[in-house]
This record gives C-alpha cells, structure tokens and sequence, in this order.
C-alpha cells in the first residue's frame, strides 16, 4: 500500500527484457533508504517487488500482465520515473490509499498554465469514470492529485509547483502515457453497490425481491 507522496525521482538505468516480460534497474537520484529485499516499491505508481539491490540502485521484475496494464513497457534507458516505498502501519497518510496496482493508462489531452500552476487534462478509459469525483483522488504516475473537475472519460488536476519540483510532472508533455488508479475506495462503493442498481448484471432487484421484502 503506497499514498502517492513520491519519495524522490529515479533513473531507468538498464533493461533486461525476455518473452513479453522485463527487469528492470533503476537508479534512484537522491539518497534512497536502505532496501530490504523483497520490499514493494511503487515505480511510476506500480507496485513492484526489489530482487537485487546496492547503495546506488535496485532491480524489479515486471510481469507480461504489469506491462500490458502500465506504460513500464515504454520506458527506456535514462527515463525519470516516480519512486516511492511502501506505506509502513503507522506513517503519516498525506496523500490517499493507493494499491500500486493501476487500472491502465491514461494520456495527456492538455497542459495549461493557471497561475504558478499547472492545470491538465488527462483521457481514460471511459468505464471508469464513476470512480472518478470532483474533489475526490486520483493517481497519476504514482502522484496523489485532487480532481479538480471530471465528466465521462476525462479529468482534470491542478499541480502546485512543489508537485511539479519533486515528481516527473515538469516533464510531462500533451499525449503522453500515465499509469491510471483510481481511489480504492470508489473501487469498493462501487462494486457493493453494483448488485442494487436494477440495470446491473449482478442486480439482486425483481418484483419477487420486492413483494419479499417490503411486502
């Protein structure tokens, strides 16, 4: 379990790819803590485990499945991306629960100005905009960002400068690739309320329900 306040900024400094499957090093550019193998570290919002490490970086494997739902597939040598360490019981929440484990992609569809700010517009699969609020939480590349509006398939955030200072956000640029999560929260809501909605699939609502229930 992650909150989407990256830890610091890394480098891709080597690919191993082999049958639709890759590990990867990366080369974290700041004084990383001390790894434990095995530890889950949250790669540009994905959750991938430390197989080998030294004081100057670590290596991950990144399954077919991890590639097909993440942009870790486009990556390349010297690539920045977002790093942060699991979340230990106890720390501070600042950002929201983030799984590590993203919905899919996203693109970039504008990046504007507002103020010292930076206010941008990101495409996603349309299926999962009822998990998506104005004022609620959304993960981007492994960065918590309040939802500053919404509606079917897109979103909006608005990045404060320290944001855009401290994560690969200042090198984000229109149509690119984001890994998408979605608030666990929502995830939960949504799927109980699911069998009480009468145009669901997994609805438990008939007339015989009904005539049992409230007869």
């Amino acid at each position: 379990m992650f909150t989407g306040l990256v830890m610091g900024i890394g480098e891709l400094a080597a690919i191993a790819p082999g049958s639709g499957e890759s590990r990867f090093t990366f080369r974290p550019l700041f004084t990383p803590p001390a790894w434990v193998g095995g530890e889950s570290i949250a790669v540009n919002g994905v959750c991938l485990s430390v197989e080998n490490f030294d004081a100057q970086s670590f290596t991950a494997y990144a399954s077919r499945e991890t590639l097909r739902l993440s942009n870790l597939g486009t990556l390349r040598r010297g690539d920045k991306v977002n790093l942060e360490r699991a979340l230990a019981l106890g720390d501070r929440l600042g950002g929201h629960l983030v799984s590590g484990h993203a919905d899919g992609v996203a693109h970039i569809e504008a990046i504007r100005d507002a103020g010292s700010s930076k206010c941008i517009r990101v495409r996603f699969p349309e299926g999962f905009s009822a998990q998506v609020i104005p004022k609620g939480s959304v993960s981007l590349d492994g960065v918590s960002l309040t939802v500053n509006q919404c509606g079917p398939g897109f979103l909006e955030v608005n990045v404060i400068p320290e944001t855009q200072r401290a994560t690969t956000i200042g090198l984000w640029k229109t149509g690119q690739a984001l890994n998408f999560e979605t608030d666990l929260i929502g995830k939960y809501v949504e799927r109980m309320l699911a069998a009480w909605k009468p145009d669901s699939a997994q609805s438990r609502l008939s007339m015989d329900f009904l005539r049992k229930h409230l007869g």
